[in-house]
């Protein structure tokens, strides 16, 4: 008994370590998301754009993402999951030298369609380590992994708050990031599982056209991930913009909402196990619609931030619970995922340019009350994501992996 013990031991540290590395890839993938959303105002103040050519900037990295998604599976197919993530994840951290380095709308706009595009990629070869990793503990990580994300979001956006306080140039604050972060994710990936598909295994689809069983739902992951952009994107210059604030405390505004989804989504699992995922889900849609009230009627810098704050503690698992309910939506899984996952990113095209487009017919103040109201829809619309099986003894256990599904996308 003890040898089969410790033979079990054995085969599962390998499986611990790989979860180890996958979460700190996670927060890698993150924290150049946090980089560089905090020195978006830099960007446009050193192009001159005016909110509706920053906001069509800000919609090509989706668009890179949407094109280049499909082609992940493919890679990792080809290569092997291993080589594909550390590659994938590799074009991602260097890219973010770029952005500040471009001389215009039109080459801004071309490299953040590449910045999107190795995110994207990147972002699916992660995810299905993840999932990999977590069939083989037998129990959910992915909410934890997903707070890893934020937290290394939080980290990135901390240090572009205290780049921005300093003013430096964003030229050589996102290259000194860059170099860093390509360290640290290459270390990261050389433990990650190293996951190869048979030589009779024929390449996964490009694309899946959603089952209406996944329309519903994906709008519901919709209304998250438009708030979660406009959020993510905008915050800054809301608060330089609308409340005059300094460069260094509009950039703490995009910090404050890192740091509240990533509180969230670390302790994400516990709460939807005890609450269940509408009651969760209702919650944080009303936590996000006060925190979009705060945000428009906000007098000063304070409660402006304290209401970007609420946006992302309410918004934070919607995604991973929007992936799971997909799963259990149909008999084809994958295909509804693939379709949930359309809708969602189709989300992240629209918001920064939605946003952009608003504020400049009107203002930034009535593009929040547009992000105010779609938080309102998952309040309405959180009922989609109860599960047919779920009872009040079993609720916990149904929802005890809410992410799962996500990592299916390849």
């Amino acid at each position: 008994m003890g040898r089969l013990k410790e033979a079990g031991a054995s085969e599962m540290r390998p499986v611990r370590r790989a979860r180890i590395a996958v979460a700190a890839v996670f927060a890698v993938h993150g924290a150049v998301t946090g980089n560089f959303a905090t020195r978006i105002p830099w960007i446009q103040e050193r192009l001159d754009l005016s909110a509706g050519q920053l906001g069509l900037a800000l919609a090509f990295p989706a668009i890179g993402a949407s094109v280049a998604m499909p082609l992940a599976g493919r890679i990792s197919h080809r290569f092997g999951a291993r080589a594909a993530l550390r590659g994938l994840l590799a074009l991602w951290t260097a890219w973010l030298v770029m952005p500040p380095l471009a001389p215009g709308l039109v080459w801004l706009c071309g490299v953040l369609f590449v910045f999107g595009a190795t995110a994207g990629t990147s972002d699916v070869a992660m995810n299905a380590l993840g999932v990999e990793v977590e069939n083989r503990l037998g129990r959910s990580i992915m909410s934890g992994l997903h707070g890893m994300w934020s937290a290394g979001a939080l980290t990135g956006s901390a240090a572009g708050t205290i780049a921005a306080h300093a003013e430096a140039d964003a030229r050589l604050h996102l290259s000194i990031a860059a170099g860093v972060l390509t360290v640290l994710g290459a270390v990261a990936c050389h433990w990650v599982l190293d996951l190869r598909s048979a030589p009779e295994e024929h390449p996964p689809p490009r694309f899946a056209l959603p089952p209406r069983s996944a329309l519903i739902i994906g709008a519901v992951g919709f209304c998250a991930v438009f708030a979660e952009g406009a959020s993510l994107d905008w915050s800054a210059v809301y608060l330089r913009d609308v409340m005059d604030s300094s460069p260094g405390i509009a950039a703490a505004c995009t910090t404050a909402f890192s740091c509240t989804m990533a509180g969230a989504r670390l302790i994400g699992d516990a709460v939807v196990g005890r609450f269940g995922p509408v009651r969760t889900v209702r919650t944080g849609g009303l936590l996000a619609t006060v925190g979009g009230i705060l945000v428009v009627t906000a007098p000063g810098a304070g409660l402006a931030i304290a209401g970007f704050g609420l946006i992302g503690l309410g918004i934070a698992v919607v995604v991973p619970l929007a992936f799971a309910a997909a799963g259990r939506s149909g008999p084809a899984p994958s295909q509804a995922i693939a379709g949930v996952a359309t809708i969602t990113y189709t989300s992240g095209l629209i918001a920064p340019a939605a946003m952009g487009s608003i504020a400049d017919l009107t203002s930034l103040t009535i593009s929040f009350c547009l992000v105010t109201t779609l938080t309102l829809g998952l309040v309405a619309g959180a009922g989609v994501l109860r599960t047919p099986a779920e009872t009040d003894a079993a609720g916990p256990a149904v929802d005890s992996d809410p992410s799962a599904p996500r990592a299916s996308l390849p």
